[in-house]
């Protein structure tokens, strides 16, 4: 199965930590730096690896280096960039990440450009019409100066002028798979499963979790079951894989049972570096990676069921 969601955390922190060891010491060198790998790398860790440095880094002299990551030949790299540049919250990016979400040819850039938009918008105060596009002969030297007439980096948060379209509850989580974990374990992994759904929800400025937007809005809930119904450990030539599985029940407002959704991820580890004592962290991160390659998908059918 193919693994869905980004490249493994510890993977990519552990090139980045390299990446930022072997900088310089200077902030602006560091971000310097970073910005030639990603310009002259040919390796795809390396220039995902940098963004995630950057995206620690944080701060307004990530913003170029981000926006230029954004045209990066890897999908994986344009998606991270694009939610660093979200969680930097500055308004020059918007042109940028606007573009990329109406026509990367990834669904997954797509979706993270489209929710790094929303967030830039909460962050300074932004309703959606504030904050249109760059015309296109506005170079990305003006749309920056534009934003810092503006206010650019926002601090308070709150909400925006577009509403939630989808309504969600879960209603329960549980793991289910095979094997021998015991009571602890698996509702342990249960509550993980639990939180990244909730979380990915919350990251999506059209879905809600609040009743009271339901109900201001006129939204009929979707009630969501979740099981982990497959997580081991195998080997797989010189790595060992970490495989996690996911099933989503769907039901509607009133507990009618309406359709099941499916996904996974898998995290791989050399097995020269393989340790055990790392299994709980290494679960978490499969299963947090499997729910996040669910959320468009889930989106997706959420809305098409809506519109029968």
């Amino acid at each position: 199965m193919r693994t869905r969601g980004l490249a493994p955390i510890g993977a990519l922190l552990l090139i980045a930590v390299a990446l930022l060891q072997a900088a310089p010491a200077r902030a602006e060198d560091r971000i310097d730096t970073l910005a030639k790998v990603l310009a002259s790398s040919s390796s795809d860790k390396e220039r995902l690896a940098a963004v995630v440095a950057l995206a620690k880094l944080g701060g307004k002299p990530t913003l170029k280096p981000l926006v230029t990551a954004l045209s990066d030949p890897n999908a994986k790299v344009r998606a991270t960039a694009a939610g660093a540049l979200g969680h930097l919250g500055h308004q020059a990016a918007i042109p940028s990440l606007r573009e990329l979400a109406g026509s990367d040819p990834d669904a997954d850039v797509r979706s993270h450009a489209h929710t790094a938009v929303g967030q830039i918008l909460k962050a300074n105060h932004l309703p959606a019409e504030a904050a249109a596009p760059a015309a296109p002969s506005e170079s990305p030297a003006m749309a920056e100066a534009s934003a810092r007439r503006n206010g650019g980096f926002g601090h308070s948060p709150h909400a925006v002028a577009n509403h939630p379209d989808l309504y969600v509850q879960v209603k329960s989580s549980s793991d289910d798979s095979p094997g021998k974990n015991d009571k602890d374990a698996r509702k342990t992994h249960a509550e993980v499963v639990r939180a990244a759904l909730l979380d990915a929800c919350k990251s999506q400025p059209l879905v809600t979790t609040v009743a009271a937007d339901a109900q201001r809005w006129g939204l009929d809930a979707r009630l969501l079951d979740l099981s982990v119904v497959k997580l081991e450990v195998v080997p797989s030539g010189s790595y060992m894989e970490i495989e996690a599985q996911l099933r989503l029940a769907i039901s509607d407002d009133k507990g009618k049972m309406q359709s099941f959704l499916s996904g996974g991820a898998k995290v791989q580890v050399p097995k020269r570096t393989y340790d055990a004592k790392y299994l709980p962290a290494l679960r978490k991160e499969a299963l947090e990676n499997a729910m996040r390659g669910m959320m468009d998908k889930l989106l997706a059918h959420l809305r098409k069921t809506a519109q029968t």
